[in-house]
């Protein structure tokens, strides 16, 4: 099978999973802003497909705009998501339309492209980013749909994260979390970080380069919901001690006492609503939706830290963690440029975020598409983000 090839199936697996989580709304539920923080499902829809005209056609293919309009309507750094409810976007049997007219004139371009020479370079990439793109914004589609709380079946969402057990536990003082309860040792010393080779890498992961470590000690899995319930029931949550001044001030102003979806049952135990389902609280599966500043306070319960990403991605490379692609992982690093940093192809997708207002997570959750589950790929959102699919995994430095 050629590129060619390859790239057809990928575009057309991100369609089928993108209309597919989709198929159970009515057009209301489409819609409907559900949070001020997510925008309706079907501005999300018809952003993908703008995304995929804009690189795919325009920039590509020299092609015209569908409709001049939409370059305001699906520009997300244009209108704030709370906002675009109230926008004249396109209806669900338009953004179908729409979406589907522009694959299908993506397609018949596709089909006399050869990749080549320079073009192997650029274009295979430009393809690939509009390929993940879509699958990205299939997690932000669940995030959203979760966040409706109502029941919603559906393949993808049946494994919320799967058994993680180690069968150990993470202690709440320094000296268990540096002696190795639950975790590896990792030797340190010069290691690479990032990639050169990577095709469909984005900017942010370039270029390959190295960094020195300390020896440290990371979680061979991610903290459980057993462990971030002995946080709770320690009144983790109500002392100041373990909290950044900032995480303090967010966990005071928001008075949330546990992670999004918990409740608390009558006999004392926790559940968990999720996609609209009310169980018990599975033990051994990850902790999720917690922002960071939760992950930085349980982590000064437990005498831990976060990884920094550099501690994460040489962690991963040496094999030293496990479970991961279950929820995506907090760590203690702002999101930066890598030195020798080249915006591409556009300065908006990784260099207009860059700074200490946004924290990077690492490894992809149960809701991410494999073509963005790798151990370079870079993540980043706010410190009091929830609603991400989000979970902690701790560090420690070597004694």
């Amino acid at each position: 099978m050629d590129l060619t090839e390859v790239v057809a199936g990928e575009l057309g697996h991100a369609r089928d999973r993108t209309l597919g989580l989709l198929e159970p709304f009515d057009d209301a539920d489409l819609l409907r802003q559900v949070s001020p923080l997510m925008s309706p499902l079907v501005w999300d829809l018809a952003h993908i497909a703008h995304y995929e005209e804009l690189w795919l056609l325009r920039a590509i293919a020299d092609a015209t705009p569908t409709d001049a309009r939409y370059d305001d309507l699906y520009d997300a750094f244009r209108h704030p998501r709370r906002e675009r409810s109230e926008l004249d976007i396109l209806g669900p049997t338009e953004a179908r339309a729409f979406a589907a007219d522009v694959r299908s004139r993506v397609l018949d371009h596709l089909a006399t492209v050869t990749f080549d020479g320079d073009r192997l370079q650029r274009d295979a990439f430009v393809y690939g980013m509009v390929i993940q793109h879509e699958h990205q914004h299939d997690e932000t589609l669940l995030a959203t749909i979760e966040l409706m709380e109502r029941e919603y079946e559906h393949p993808e969402v049946g494994l919320p994260g799967g058994s993680c057990a180690s069968g150990q536990q993470v202690a709440p003082d320094a000296h268990s979390a540096g002696g190795g309860n639950g975790f590896v040792a990792v030797a340190g010393g010069t290691v690479t970080i990032g990639t050169d080779g990577e095709p469909w890498a984005y900017d942010n992961e370039r270029p390959a380069h190295t960094v020195e470590l300390a020896p440290f000690r990371v979680g061979a899995r991610p903290v459980t919901n057993a462990e971030y319930a002995q946080f709770v029931a320690d009144g983790g949550y109500d002392d100041e001690r373990v909290w950044s001044p900032a995480g303090w001030a967010w966990r005071m102003e928001a008075g949330l006492a546990h992670p999004q979806g918990w409740r608390r049952e009558g006999d004392g135990s926790w559940s968990r609503v999720r996609f609209g389902h009310r169980d018990a609280l599975t033990p051994d599966e990850p902790a999720e939706h917690v922002c960071w500043y939760e992950a930085e306070a349980f982590a000064g319960w437990a005498g831990a830290r976060l990884p920094t990403e550099a501690e994460w991605e040489a962690a991963a490379r040496s094999g030293a963690l496990g479970h991961t692609g279950r929820v995506w992982e907090w760590t203690a690093s702002d999101f930066l440029p890598y030195p020798g940093f080249e915006s591409f192809p556009y300065r908006e997708y990784s260099e207009v975020f860059f700074g200490d207002e946004y924290k990077v997570l690492r490894g992809g959750s149960w809701a991410t598409h494999p073509l963005a589950r790798r151990a370079t790929f870079r993540n980043w959102d706010f410190p009091i983000r929830r609603q991400i699919f989000s979970g902690v995994r701790l560090a420690a430095d070597d004694h």
